[in-house]
């Protein structure tokens, strides 16, 4: 991954959980620009203010339970939106219910994962998400290998 350069959105609104996927993404060595939101209409307005499809990021993360717009809502105004339905969305939560992992697979979202609760797990994770090749030639994989696990 050493060489890399992904410009990667968080959309989360726990504050532990954006520095430590900053910490992660650190420690695996990916070169990145980072930008971390707090809920979905500060995501949407920041995705929407791209000037175009070039300057999107290569990759968001996406927590289902946020404030104000949660990340369902903004799962289905990006797939719907002209300039960023192809957008790779990888969807995380506290959670891997069988219907919120359904509604996401349904909506077009790139990757599904429960929050990992240690340093070490979430690491794997991402570890895995990042090994993907996300430049243009990425298709949703099938159901059973959409939810990725630690």
């Amino acid at each position: 991954m050493a060489g890399q350069f992904l410009h990667i959105y968080i959309a989360d609104d726990d504050d532990d959980d954006c520095l430590l996927f900053g910490d992660v993404l650190l420690e695996l060595e990916v070169h990145i620009k980072l930008t971390t939101v707090s809920h979905g209409v500060e995501l949407m307005a920041a995705l929407e203010s791209i000037p175009d499809m070039a300057n999107l990021p290569d990759l968001l993360f996406l927590d289902l339970n946020m404030p104000i717009k949660n990340g369902m809502e903004c799962l289905l105004e990006i797939k719907q939106h002209p300039k960023l339905r192809h957008l790779p969305v990888i969807i995380y939560s506290t959670s891997a219910q069988k219907e919120a992992v359904d509604f996401a697979y349904k909506n077009g979202a790139a990757l599904f994962f429960k929050k990992p609760d240690s340093f070490i797990k979430l690491k794997q994770v991402l570890k895995k998400v990042l090994a993907i090749r996300w430049n243009g030639s990425f298709s949703q994989p099938s159901r059973e290998e959409f939810l990725i696990e630690a």
